[in-house]
C-alpha cells in the first residue's frame, strides 16, 4: 500500500513539473517564435505577469511616462497596459510615417472597453468599417454645407462672440473662473450647427449638459477608468463608471428631446442644421442601414463633447498663457491694434497678424490637450520601421512627443512664439505641428476649430487685458495641467480688465 502510495505522490508530482513545462513551453512558444517568423517584435521593458508594466506607469500622467520610455527604447516600442499590449509611436518622423504614409494599415480604431460602453461602436469616433466610413463621409460633407471653415460658420461664431464679452464684461475686472462661460460659448457654435439654434447662457437643462460633457472627459481619463480599461472584469461597474454612463444617459435623453422636436418640425426644403441633414437622409431610405436613431443619437453625442471641450480647453489655456506671459499679451495687443483697430477681426485678418497667429498656435502645441491622440489598431500585420507588429494590435501615435519633440522644436518645453515665425518675423508652418493628429483619422473638425480659435482669441485680446487675482503673480499662476481624457488647466481665475 505505502509502494503504491509513493508510486502516486510521484506520479502527481511529475504531473504537475510536466504541466509547469507545458505552460512554460506554450508561453515561450507564441511570446516568441510567431515574431522571430515573422520578423522583430518592437523592443520594451518586461511585464509582469497579469500587471504588464503598471507599475512603471504614471496613470496621471502617461504620456510622460512613455515619453521617458520612449528614450530607453526607441520611437517604436512594447508596453503592456496589464495584460494587453501596446505599440507605441514616438517622435514626429515616426508617427508620421505611420498615420500618413502607413494610413491604411494604422488606420482603425482600437475602441477602450468605456467607449464601447458609451457608443456601441456606433457614431463616427470609436466606430470602424462601413458604419465609421458612412457615418464620417456625411459628417464632413454636411458640415461643410452648414459653414464648417466657410463664412457661414465665422458668422456664427463672431455672433457667439459677443455674448460672451457680455459675460466677461459683467465681472467688471474682478476674478473669475473662465471654465463655465468659455465653455458655453464654445458649445453654442456646435450646437448651432447640429441643432439650428443656439441656447441662452442661463438656460439651466443646456448649462447642465455642458458640465456633463466636461464632468465626463474628466472622467474618462480617471484612475479607475483606466484601470477598468486594463482590467474590465475587475474592475467592471465601479463608481466613476456608473457615474460616467449616468451623466451620458441624461444627455442623450435631452438630446433625443431636441431631435424629437426638430422631427416633428422636419421641412425637407428648410434645412436647419445637421440634424435635420440626417432625417432627410434617413427618410430618403439611401443607406438605411446606417441612418438610423442611434446611429444619429451618438454621432452627434460625439459632435457635442469634441465640440466643446478641445476647443475651449485651447482658448482657456491661451489666455492662461497671455496671464503669464504679459510681454507677449502686450505684443499680440499692439499687433491687433495697428492691424485691426476697434472693428471685429475676421479670419480674413490672419495673414496681417503673424505674431498673433504664432501665438495662437504655440498654445495649441504646448497645451497638448490630447497628448495621446486617440488609440489605433492596425488593420492588417505590418512590417515597421524595421520591426513586426500583428494585425489587431493597438497602436498609440504619443502626440506629446510629437509636439515637445527636441528634434523639430528649439525650446520645446517653452512657451516662444518664434517657433511660427521667420528671422523677419512672418508666420511659418511647421511640419511637426499636428495638434488635431494626421492621416485617415485626423480631427474632422479641426477647419472649425482653427477659425474658432483665432475669433475668440483675437476678440477678447483686442477688449481685455487677462491678469491674475490680485495679490497673484505671474510666477504663481499655475501651469499644471488638471487630470482628464484632454489635458485642460487646472482650476484658477483671471481678471477680464477692459480695454476699451
Amino acid at each position: 500500500m505505502a509502494l503504491v502510495e509513493g508510486l502516486l505522490l510521484q506520479a502527481s508530482s511529475t504531473s504537475i513539473l510536466l504541466g509547469v513545462l507545458l505552460i512554460l513551453f506554450i508561453y515561450l512558444f507564441f511570446s516568441g517564435s510567431g515574431s522571430q517568423k515573422e520578423g522583430l517584435e518592437p523592443p520594451g521593458p518586461k511585464p509582469l505577469p497579469f500587471l504588464g508594466n503598471l507599475l512603471q506607469l504614471d496613470l496621471k500622467r502617461l504620456d510622460r511616462s512613455l515619453c521617458a520610455l520612449s528614450k530607453k527604447y526607441g520611437s517604436v516600442f512594447k508596453i503592456h497596459f496589464g495584460p494587453k499590449k501596446i505599440i507605441v509611436l514616438a517622435g514626429y518622423k515616426t508617427v508620421k510615417e505611420a498615420l500618413v504614409n502607413c494610413a491604411e494599415e494604422f488606420g482603425e480604431r482600437e475602441i477602450p472597453p468605456i467607449f464601447h460602453d458609451l457608443t456601441k461602436e456606433l457614431g463616427i469616433l470609436w466606430a470602424n468599417g462601413d458604419n465609421w466610413t458612412v457615418m464620417r463621409r456625411f459628417t464632413l460633407t454636411t458640415l461643410r454645407d452648414l459653414g464648417m471653415g466657410k463664412r457661414g460658420g465665422e458668422e456664427k461664431i463672431i455672433a457667439e462672440i459677443q455674448y460672451l464679452k457680455g459675460v466677461f464684461e459683467k465681472f467688471d475686472g474682478k476674478p473669475f473662473d473662465t471654465t463655465h462661460p468659455i465653455s458655453v460659448a464654445v458649445s453654442n457654435i456646435i450646437c448651432a450647427i447640429i441643432f439650428g439654434s443656439r441656447f441662452h447662457y442661463e438656460d439651466l437643462k443646456f448649462k447642465a449638459m455642458v458640465n456633463r460633457a466636461n464632468e465626463n472627459m474628466k472622467k474618462v481619463g480617471s484612475i479607475s477608468i483606466q484601470l477598468y480599461n486594463m482590467f474590465p472584469k475587475l474592475f467592471s461597474r465601479n463608481k466613476t463608471w456608473e457615474e460616467l454612463m449616468k451623466n451620458t444617459e441624461i444627455n442623450r435623453h435631452e438630446m433625443q428631446q431636441l431631435m424629437n422636436s426638430l422631427q416633428e418640425t422636419l421641412n425637407v426644403d428648410d434645412c436647419r442644421g445637421f440634424i435635420d441633414s440626417f432625417l432627410i437622409c434617413k427618410e430618403s431610405g439611401e443607406n438605411g442601414m446606417y441612418f438610423h436613431d442611434q446611429n444619429l443619437l451618438t454621432t452627434v453625442s460625439n459632435l457635442f463633447v469634441a465640440g466643446t471641450d478641445t476647443t475651449s480647453a485651447t482658448v482657456r489655456w491661451g489666455l492662461l498663457f497671455m496671464a503669464k506671459y504679459p510681454q507677449i499679451q502686450e505684443q499680440v495687443q499692439e499687433e491687433i491694434d495697428r492691424v485691426i483697430g476697434d472693428r471685429q477681426p475676421v479670419m480674413e485678418d490672419r495673414k496681417n497678424l503673424p505674431y498673433t497667429d504664432a501665438v495662437i498656435h504655440e498654445t495649441q502645441r504646448l497645451a497638448n490637450i490630447v497628448p495621446m491622440s486617440l488609440p489605433h489598431v492596425t488593420s492588417c500585420n505590418v512590417h515597421f520601421n524595421g520591426f513586426f507588429i500583428k494585425k489587431g494590435t493597438c497602436v498609440m501615435p504619443l502626440l506629446t512627443s510629437v509636439l515637445l519633440d527636441e528634434s523639430e522644436w528649439e525650446n520645446p518645453h517653452t512657451f516662444n512664439p518664434a517657433h511660427f515665425l521667420d528671422a523677419d518675423g512672418h508666420f511659418v508652418k511647421r511640419d511637426a505641428f499636428i495638434p488635431f493628429s494626421a492621416g485617415r483619422r485626423v480631427c474632422l473638425g479641426e477647419s472649425l476649430a482653427r477659425m474658432e480659435l483665432f475669433l475668440f482669441f483675437t476678440s477678447l485680446l483686442q477688449h481685455f487685458r487677462f491678469t491674475p487675482p490680485p495679490g497673484v503673480t505671474e510666477d504663481q499662476l499655475d501651469l499644471t495641467s488638471a487630470v482628464g481624457f484632454i489635458l485642460s488647466p487646472s482650476q484658477h481665475e483671471l481678471c477680464a480688465v477692459p480695454r476699451i
